[in-house]
């Protein structure tokens, strides 16, 4: 197995928003994702090492590829194999860009100056090695940080989806947090979104700076006072199924913003492995059961 070369990323036709919204239309609003970690990996009955890990990944590579809108790789469970994770990292994003389905590389990273630079070009840049279409980024060393990957994701036709407001119980100490003019830090994520994405809302277009705001966090959209529908880009939304969110909550934590939202789903899915027949239809069924519920 080899990593793909430097300079042979293909450069997207359109925006990421773009891409994103007929894909959606064309798939349902469903991201899988591709979550080889060891419990996972060793229910589908492989053995955790990388050979397990590359027959877990090219089953979902198979399975999803052409059949839903979007599929979100986590990268800690590749890099946990050192370089060989990373090449097949890279494979899996090569391939589901063949097979024309969108990528979204779970990577939350944020830092400042030329190492953000840095880690967007790694994942975004017209020479990354595989880029996605889309990486997860941390706006905690403040939204301004991210910059330079934010104008390379516009520059090369990608996208990013910025995290807003995570379900898990730690994030609410700083998302929910109020600055000094008034407005929760959750709040000010999305209106910085939202100044990123105005030349798409001008256009009637989905923009391609997304938020991550988990399908769990109950009241706290409107608690926050967190414009969704104005940030005007996709909504990357975990929760659904396995972590316990329904679709009345899905429905009451996006009241405005359902269009917007891209479900993200791993284990709810993965569980239908390692057969790829019953994966790729239970993916097409939580599109289809997604599709119903933010239509409504």
């Amino acid at each position: 197995m080899s990593s793909t070369r430097r300079g042979s990323s293909v450069a997207p036709q359109g925006t990421f928003g773009e891409r994103l919204q007929a894909a959606m239309t064309e798939h349902g609003p469903l991201c899988a994702g591709i979550d080889p970690h060891r419990g996972l990996v060793e229910s589908w009955g492989l053995t955790y090492d990388l050979a397990g890990v590359e027959r877990f990944t090219m089953t979902c590579v198979e399975a999803f590829g052409g059949s839903v809108a979007a599929v979100k790789p986590q990268s800690a469970f590749f890099e946990v194999f050192g370089a060989q994770g990373v090449a097949l990292l890279e494979r899996a994003l090569t391939e589901l860009r063949a097979a024309g389905t969108l990528t979204v590389l779970d990577v939350k990273r944020g830092d400042i100056g030329t190492t953000v630079d840095a880690y967007g070009e790694a994942f975004l840049g017209k020479d990354a090695p595989a880029a996605a279409d889309a990486i997860t980024l941390s706006p905690y060393l403040g939204y301004g940080s991210l910059r330079p990957a934010i104008d390379l994701a516009h520059a090369t036709g990608r996208g990013v989806f910025v995290l807003a407001l995570t379900s898990n119980p730690e994030g609410a100490s700083v998302q929910h947090a109020r600055l000094a003019d008034g407005r929760s830090v959750a709040g000010a994520v999305a209106d910085d979104a939202a100044a990123d994405n105005a030349e798409a809302r001008r256009h009637g277009e989905l923009g391609s700076v997304g938020l991550v705001v988990g399908a769990t966090v109950g009241s706290a959209v409107r608690d926050l006072g967190v414009d969704l529908p104005g940030m005007a880009g996709p909504i990357l939304a975990p929760g659904l199924g396995a972590q316990g969110a329904t679709a009345a909550d899905v429905r009451s934590v996006f009241s405005g913003a359902l269009p917007q939202v891209l479900a993200s789903s791993s284990r709810d899915v993965l569980r239908a492995g390692p057969d790829v027949t019953s994966l790729r239809a239970r993916a097409r069924e939580v599109a289809t059961e997604v599709a119903a519920i933010t239509a409504s």
